[in-house]
């Protein structure tokens, strides 16, 4: 039933690769929208484009919701599709990029109902647009650093 699924629309960016960067997220459930971003000094575009979902799905607060994740990144969306994280896992994450944060991602995974869905970028559609805008927007204000980021 459409009160027990959320869609999510993610994005994150960061100007160079490293560089400053940034994640935007919309969140849809029933009538409700909530929008959250946050830029930091140094990170990665793949960072930021996971740290959205993470972002996103820890202020999820009902269990048992199905939840849609709309990514314009094939890397978080065929990672977790395609079932490679799990594969990583098992090997605890050897020669792998970014495991602080898929250590966080799993168990949130584990949690709810999720499905992928990969959108193509700067193609329309209006919520992954704000996305984009959020995303972009918070790399000019106040920056945290990314502490997991290592170079």
């Amino acid at each position: 039933s459409i009160s027990k699924m959320i869609e999510i629309y993610t994005d994150g960016s960061s100007r160079g690769n490293p560089g400053p960067g940034g994640y935007g997220v919309v969140m849809i459930h029933k009538d409700k929208r909530k929008e959250l971003s946050q830029g930091y000094n140094l990170t990665t575009n793949n960072r930021m484009e996971l740290l959205a979902v993470i972002k996103a799905l820890e202020e999820v607060k009902t269990d048992k919701m199905k939840i849609i994740i709309y990514s314009d990144s094939k890397y978080v969306v065929e990672s977790v599709e395609k079932g490679w994280i799990w594969n990583w896992e098992k090997k605890n994450f050897i020669k792998k990029q970014n495991i602080d944060l898929w250590k966080r991602f799993i168990p949130l995974y584990k949690k709810y109902n999720i499905k992928f869905i990969w959108v193509k970028g700067h193609d329309g559609n209006i919520e992954n647009e704000r996305c984009d805008f959020l995303a972009n927007e918070c790399q000019d204000k106040s920056l945290k650093d990314d502490e997991g980021y290592k170079n």
